[in-house]
């Protein structure tokens, strides 16, 4: 093997008269650096933009939800009581999920409202710690004074309110009057905001103590869902099976991956798009170096005949060959991902790039992955490595006599 890399050396150094061959070689390395490069960065900023999303939504969100097939019920202390007892949950909490309207002195709009507990003893709101939410939302339950709610940043300024402003909640389940029928109404008093960076909940989200939701949805006791939060976010499926002891019809369960799949999976896709994509530069490279091999083969043919006569096999000039490429395919690969690498480290320490408001994030999100990085060098070199089979075949079959009478 060092025989054939010491001649695949010598064939990189081109002669002045092989300067043509040279150029292509040069633009070879050029195309695999770039799109390697290309490749690490915009798969980097993909993998970044995805676990902001997820951070995002479960600032917000429970890892698990338990629910129930009829709808709102009322029996679950007993499935409290054993959640509170496994290693792996860190948290478990009663929700109730209702609809209303919100009307300020302003304006008015469409809400979402969860009412929570924020008696168990840790967070149900990222940016929130246990006692913001207990004077936030426990504010009025029990001296009478009007309870508290907080609003996504969004809501609140679409329907013109800030910290301290009162405003009205109505609900449909409402009651029957001989004028008709009649929403529930309570009113509130805005003790907070909260700013997830997702429009989808900041324009949207509401949350009021859970007795509070309940009365103001008439489901007295009642709830949703049963919230569960777990140490490891990816450890949802094993947690899950943990549960089907004590869960039975009608109780079933969701995770957070499950109510964000059609999310997740936009990303996943747009990022296996993105890499077929890029990958075509890579592949345009190859054609580069399939062409400065064909090239060099028809440059060579007397050396090839040489060689051949001195006793070298076609095997030992397809090595040669190939080497020659993979010399070119290993040394772009190389420059590109330390090149890519390089990049995502600026544009994760400097945020010189801004991005528009439309977007929930500021900056381009940088995430390496290790694994994301060894695709991209591993499918490059293999890339380069089958454009490099035809030229050595080539120039295998080559007869050494023919070579040297017309070459």
């Amino acid at each position: 093997m060092a025989f054939e890399l010491f001649i695949a050396g010598k064939y990189l150094k081109a002669k002045r008269k092989e300067g043509f061959i040279s150029l292509i070689t040069f633009l070879s390395v050029a195309g695999v650096t770039v799109g390697v490069m290309a490749l690490v960065v915009v798969i980097a900023v993909m993998s970044g933009a995805e676990t902001d999303f997820r951070k995002r939504i479960l600032g917000l969100e429970p890892h698990i939800l338990i629910m129930n097939y009829s709808g709102k019920f009322d029996t679950y202390s007993h499935i409290l009581t054993d959640l509170d007892q496994r290693e792996q949950i860190k948290g478990a909490s009663p929700i109730l999920f209702a609809q209303a309207m919100i009307r300020s002195s302003h304006s008015f709009s469409g809400v979402m409202v969860r009412g929570i507990d924020p008696e168990k003893g840790f967070s149900l709101i990222k940016g929130f710690d246990t006692e913001q939410l207990k004077k936030a939302l426990c504010k009025g339950t029990k001296n009478g004074d009007l309870p508290g709610i907080i609003l996504g940043q969004e809501l609140a300024n679409s329907v013109g309110v800030i910290k301290g402003d009162k405003v009205i909640l109505m609900s449909p389940n409402g009651f029957i009057s001989p004028m008709g029928h009649i929403p529930s109404m309570k009113r509130f008093v805005v003790t907070d905001t909260f700013d997830s960076g997702m429009y989808e909940y900041d324009s949207a989200l509401a949350y009021v103590h859970l007795k509070e939701a309940q009365r103001l949805s008439g489901v007295k006791n009642k709830i949703s869902a049963i919230g569960i939060w777990i140490d490891d976010v990816f450890d949802v499926k094993p947690v899950k099976d943990s549960l089907s002891d004590i869960l039975s019809y009608p109780f079933y369960l969701r995770d957070w991956m499950e109510i964000n799949k059609s999310l997740f999976s936009a990303l996943k896709l747009e990022k296996t798009a993105m890499f077929i994509i890029l990958t075509l530069i890579i592949l345009v490279a190859a054609f580069n170096i399939a062409s400065a091999l064909i090239m060099m083969v028809m440059e060579k043919t007397k050396d090839i005949a040489v060689l051949k006569s001195m006793g070298a096999t076609n095997k030992t000039i397809r090595r040669i060959f190939i080497l020659k490429g993979m010399i070119i395919g290993l040394l772009g690969t190389f420059i590109g991902t330390v090149s890519g690498i390089g990049i995502c480290f600026i544009l994760k320490r400097y945020d010189f790039i801004q991005l528009p408001d439309a977007y929930p994030f500021s900056t381009l999100p940088v995430q390496l992955e290790f694994l994301d990085v060894l695709v991209i060098a591993v499918s490059a070199i293999i890339i380069c490595f089958f454009s490099t089979l035809y030229p050595s075949y080539k120039a295998s079959k080559m007869d050494p006599v023919e070579a040297l009478r017309y070459g």
